[in-house]
């Protein structure tokens, strides 16, 4: 009889061991998931594709943000497989510091990484019923840097419209800590120059070309119409910061 209740406690005891081993997650599993897990995300809009009309169309945007703006994020994910580097450091210093990025992935994070910082902070800079002016202190400055601020629009538009090939423009406080008008080529970002953005309008023809098609004056004029003068008088403030 005690032996076999010992023998009946021994593989109660086995089985049990089994089954903790079975519920226990496995180390190598659980870092396999956290290094499968992206990186980048598409953010989320603020506002419907269609709440930008009649100045950027509901196609446009929908293409521009679900396809083109998620290309770039499916390719900084995938240069974040080939480097570390992306998990751990804040995405505006890898972008101010490129050449700290290894060689075989530099072009990669340049183009992916800065195409979704560009994006993300494209789409928060627009507003259904935008382009008031902007706020007390960033007027004083743009007045200070350029005499007004119907000179800082016509500064940014010839900006925009003279990037040749795809690009952006800008509206930066720079490393002396005043506003200036600078232009990036694809998807450059003001990061590798110093500089900080205030505000920036995407001149690829993704951003456009459906609506205005070769006409991008045009859709750079009517582009103000859309601007979130909130969000550029905070990130004036977190620039001068």
């Amino acid at each position: 009889m005690q032996h076999s209740i010992r023998r009946r406690s021994i593989l109660t005891g086995l089985m049990a061991g089994t089954v903790l081993l079975a519920t226990r997650p496995s180390p190598l599993l659980a870092q396999t998931a956290q290094d499968a897990a992206p990186v980048f995300t598409l953010p989320k809009l603020g506002y419907a594709y269609e709440a930008l009309e009649p100045v950027i169309d509901a196609q446009t945007m929908r293409i521009h943000h679900s396809a083109h703006h998620q290309a770039y994020v499916n390719g900084a994910n995938a240069a974040a497989k080939q480097w570390d580097g992306l998990r751990t450091t804040p995405i505006d210093k890898v972008l101010a510091d490129l050449g700290a990025v290894p060689e075989t992935v530099r072009t990669a994070v340049r183009n992916n990484v800065g195409g979704h910082w560009n994006h993300s902070f494209f789409w928060e800079l627009m507003t259904p019923g935008g382009g008031e002016k902007p706020g007390t202190e960033l007027a004083g400055a743009i007045d200070a840097a350029f005499g007004s601020f119907d000179e800082m629009v016509k500064r940014v538009n010839q900006a925009g419209a003279t990037r040749f090939g795809s690009g952006w423009a800008w509206l930066v406080v720079g490393k002396d800590g005043k506003l200036a008008v600078i232009s990036t080529a694809n998807q450059d970002t003001p990061l590798e120059l110093s500089a900080r953005p205030v505000l920036g309008v995407d001149v690829w023809e993704h951003a456009y070309y459906l609506k205005y098609q070769n006409r991008r004056p045009e859709y750079l004029t009517a582009w103000w119409k859309t601007v979130n003068w909130d969000k550029a008088n905070e990130n004036f403030k977190k620039a001068k910061g």
